[in-house]
């Protein structure tokens, strides 16, 4: 899995590409760690190239929800389709997390 960062204005935009499986979810939780510690709110996780996520990954999500929100944020996806689209419908992850066709959407509601 691939990452990239971006600061942006109103919180951080991460986006991954390739596979967010058992192997590779731990690189997004080490990669959201020092927004964490530096007290960021709101991350905007694009999830457009992402081609797969797993059940570990959709828990590493879920881990660093509960710590932004235990700051007072939230952490928002935008880009889902295919395969990632239709696992966060089937296990109602949609539902926990609000989600946005784009980024710049995304930023907007922030």
């Amino acid at each position: 899995m691939q990452i990239s960062t971006t600061k942006k204005e109103r919180g951080i935009l991460m986006a991954l590409s390739g596979r967010m499986d058992t192997v590779a979810a731990p690189q997004f939780q080490e990669a959201c760690d020092p927004f964490l510690r530096e007290g960021a709110t709101a991350i905007v996780v694009d999830l457009t190239q992402l081609e797969y996520i797993s059940s570990m990954g959709l828990g590493y999500l879920l881990n660093v929800n509960k710590k932004l929100q235990g700051a007072g944020g939230k952490l928002v996806i935008c880009g889902l389709s295919g395969l990632v689209k239709e696992v966060f419908r089937l296990s109602g992850f949609n539902k926990l997390f609000p989600t946005y066709d784009t980024a710049d959407a995304a930023f907007e509601k922030l």
